[in-house]
């Protein structure tokens, strides 16, 4: 099987996947409502889940690093994903419901750093931003089908949890017999990367030992995606300021979300395309659209509310894909998982961070809201240029690593 072929499929167990998950997390909070909790169980039994899914990849990065079983842990960690989904629809106990939420982000947090490593191994031979764009489109496919399905089950029974998800057994089931066949038919996808990245003549294909630790460069990447992100509003803040100021009601947000997803996906492919032609300099659009978000999305006009929802899409995108591309070629294979462990850790502080930063500064002021996100994303940029200015280095670490 080629790379890119190893890629779509991937792209196939992501989509089937995103049907699942995100279509149960489109109805957890009034599912677990229907079973007695309160608004702050609601908050923090889904916090909780979040809190795992990011958290945890500290754990299990160096965990597949250090026991190259990156099959196993992805498919041990889809496997709990799609196995946590169905039963919440018949728990009909409020503690089993709020486990199985739990559940189900543990799952991600398990697969995701061991996936992403074997994504990055075929992404060497296609190119790291449209690899991993076209595995991130295709994600979003999956996140717009999910729900839908799930509203018109409900739709359709009567708001019955039970059948609505106990309909996405069957996309489930399709991604754990997907990801069989491809270890079966890809039992070693580090082979794409061998051969992408073997020189005329090499006779060994091991080259000096890996570092030990993450390459500098990595840790100032990493810097530069924690201020972007903690510089960037969340959805739930411009749903809530759309619905206050009787811009949009409530059952047209799910609807500019889905228009949202749909923008991230374009996003994705397009600054991944770039970024395998241009470098890390695409990403430079990344602080720009993070600090228009609030400028547009925070006024008292629908149009441009709408734009900046939009435009919180295509950051989105970028962040999802090619922000993920570049960790693959700032790391040594050997370390790989690892950093995309550490990487998902601080991307999930600085969301924590965000998502509270605007949601207070929202409350206070929105032009202050708006001053502050634009001068922590002028801070972003200037740490991305150092980051273009190491990416070179680094890039020689990596291939002696390899």
């Amino acid at each position: 099987m080629g790379p890119w072929r190893f890629i779509v499929w991937f792209g196939v167990v992501s989509l089937l996947a995103d049907f699942v998950y995100e279509g149960a997390r489109s109805v957890t909070g009034p599912l677990l409502a229907s079973l007695g909790a309160s608004s702050l169980v609601v908050g923090v039994v889904t916090g909780a889940g979040e809190a795992a899914a990011l958290g945890l990849r500290l754990v299990s990065g160096p965990l597949a690093d250090r026991t190259r079983r990156f099959w196993g842990l992805s498919i041990g960690g889809y496997a709990l994903t799609v196995l946590s989904v169905p039963p919440l629809g018949v728990a009909g106990v409020l503690w089993v419901a709020c486990a199985l939420v739990i559940a189900e982000r543990v799952g991600k947090a398990v697969r995701s750093p061991a996936k992403d490593t074997l994504l990055s191994h075929a992404t060497a031979a296609t190119g790291r931003g449209r690899g991993f764009a076209v595995h991130e489109a295709m994600d979003q496919v999956g996140a717009l089908i999910g729900p839908l399905t799930v509203a018109g089950v409900l739709a359709l029974s009567g708001d019955a949890y039970g059948p609505a998800l106990g309909v996405l057994a069957v996309p489930g089931a399709a991604v754990l017999v997907l990801l069989f066949r491809l270890r079966a038919r890809v039992p070693d996808p580090e082979a794409y990367e061998r051969q992408a990245t073997a020189l005329p003549g090499d006779s060994a294909p091991d080259g000096p030992p890996p570092p030990r630790r993450l390459p500098a460069a990595f840790w100032t990447y990493a810097a530069f995606t924690a201020v972007t992100t903690a510089g960037f509003t969340t959805f739930g803040v411009l749903s809530y300021h759309l619905v206050q100021q009787h811009l949009m009601t409530t059952a047209w947000v799910p609807v500019l979300y889905a228009a949202a997803m749909a923008v991230d996906a374009v996003a994705a492919l397009a600054t991944g395309w770039l970024y395998d032609r241009t470098g890390p300099r695409v990403l430079a659009v990344l602080p720009v659209l993070a600090a228009a978000v609030p400028a547009l999305a925070f006024t008292h006009s629908v149009a441009p509310a709408v734009a900046g929802a939009l435009v919180w899409g295509a950051a989105t995108g970028i962040q999802e894909s090619t922000l993920r591309a570049t960790v693959a070629d700032l790391v040594p294979s050997p370390r790989r998982a690892t950093a995309y462990g550490v990487f998902a850790g601080v991307v999930g502080g600085a969301t924590l961070a965000g998502g509270a930063l605007t949601g207070a500064l929202y409350g206070y002021s929105v032009p202050l809201l708006i001053t502050v996100v634009t001068a922590i994303q002028a801070v972003a940029l200037v740490l991305l240029a150092v980051t273009r200015g190491a990416r070179r280095h680094a890039g020689r670490e990596v291939r002696g690593a390899r």
